[in-house]
C-alpha cells in the first residue's frame, strides 16, 4: 500500500521492567471525578461521569527517572496542572461490568492533565466545546507504565504532585467519585474500548497555574514517577 505522505509514527509509552512498549490508540479523560476538585470547580455532588477526548499524539512520554519538557503552550496565561492515574486498558470491549472491568486492565501510570484554563473557561462561558482548553499539543505527560499484577493496592493508594518541591495536590485514589471498574463500565457504554487505549481518572483538589522553569514531579503510591519541566 503507498501513502500521499509518510504515516505517523505510532505513539507509545514505556513499561516498566520490559524492552516491549505500549502502543496508544485513543486518550479518554474523566471530568471533575473527585469531590473536592469538583467543588473547587464550582460543582457539588456525584454527577453522572462526563469524558473528554484527547490526541494521541499529545502524549509526552517520560522514561522512569527522566525529566520531560512541558512547552508552555501558546494563546494561554493560565497554564494548570492535574494530577492523574492512568489506567491501560489492555483488552478491549464494549459494555463491560464493573464487575468484570479489571480483566480489561493492562497496567496504571501517572499522568498529567495540562489545562489552558483561560481558554477553558471561556469556552464554557460561551457554552461552547473546550478542546481548545484540554486537546492541545504536549497537553497529556505520562510516565512508564507499571503492569497490573505489580502495580499493588492502587485503589487504596496515595496521589500527589509537588511543584518546585512543595506540595499542590495529595489525595487517595479511594476519593474517587466514580471509581476506576465504574468508570471503565461507563466509557464503555459510550465507546468500544480497544487495546492501547488510555484513560485519565481525574484530578484531586489543587489544581493550580504554573509558568516557565516550574518542576513538576508527580506520583501515585505503588507506581513509577513523573517529572516535568514548564519551559
Amino acid at each position: 500500500m503507498s501513502y500521499l505522505f509518510t504515516p505517523p509514527a505510532t505513539v507509545s509509552v514505556p513499561v516498566l521492567g520490559l524492552p516491549a512498549r505500549f502502543p496508544v490508540h485513543r486518550i479518554y479523560c474523566v471530568g471533575r471525578n473527585y469531590e473536592e476538585h469538583a467543588k473547587e470547580m464550582g460543582f457539588t455532588g456525584r454527577e453522572p461521569p462526563f469524558f473528554f477526548l484527547k490526541p494521541a499524539d499529545a502524549l509526552i512520554v517520560v522514561d522512569e527517572g527522566q525529566t520531560g519538557v512541558q512547552p508552555y503552550p501558546t494563546l494561554t496565561n493560565n497554564l494548570h496542572h492535574e494530577i492523574e492515574l492512568v489506567v491501560a486498558i489492555g483488552t478491549g470491549g464494549k459494555n463491560i461490568p464493573a464487575a468484570e472491568a479489571f480483566k480489561h486492565i493492562y497496567g496504571y501510570a501517572v499522568g498529567l492533565d495540562m489545562t489552558r484554563r483561560d481558554l477553558q473557561n471561556e469556552m464554557k462561558k460561551q457554552g461552547r466545546p473546550w478542546c481548545i482548553g484540554k486537546a492541545f499539543d504536549h497537553s497529556a505527560p505520562i510516565g512508564a507504565i507499571t503492569p497490573l499484577a505489580q502495580a499493588g493496592d492502587i485503589a487504596n493508594a496515595e496521589i500527589s504532585l509537588q511543584v518546585n518541591g512543595a506540595d499542590r495536590q495529595r489525595s487517595h485514589i479511594s476519593k474517587l467519585i466514580w471509581n476506576i471498574a465504574e468508570t471503565i463500565e461507563h466509557l464503555s457504554m459510550a465507546w468500544e474500548l480497544q487495546a492501547g487505549d488510555l484513560i485519565y481518572t481525574g484530578t484531586p483538589e489543587g489544581v493550580a497555574a504554573v509558568v516557565a522553569g516550574d518542576t513538576l514531579v508527580g506520583h501515585v503510591a505503588g507506581l513509577g514517577s513523573l517529572t516535568v519541566q514548564v519551559r
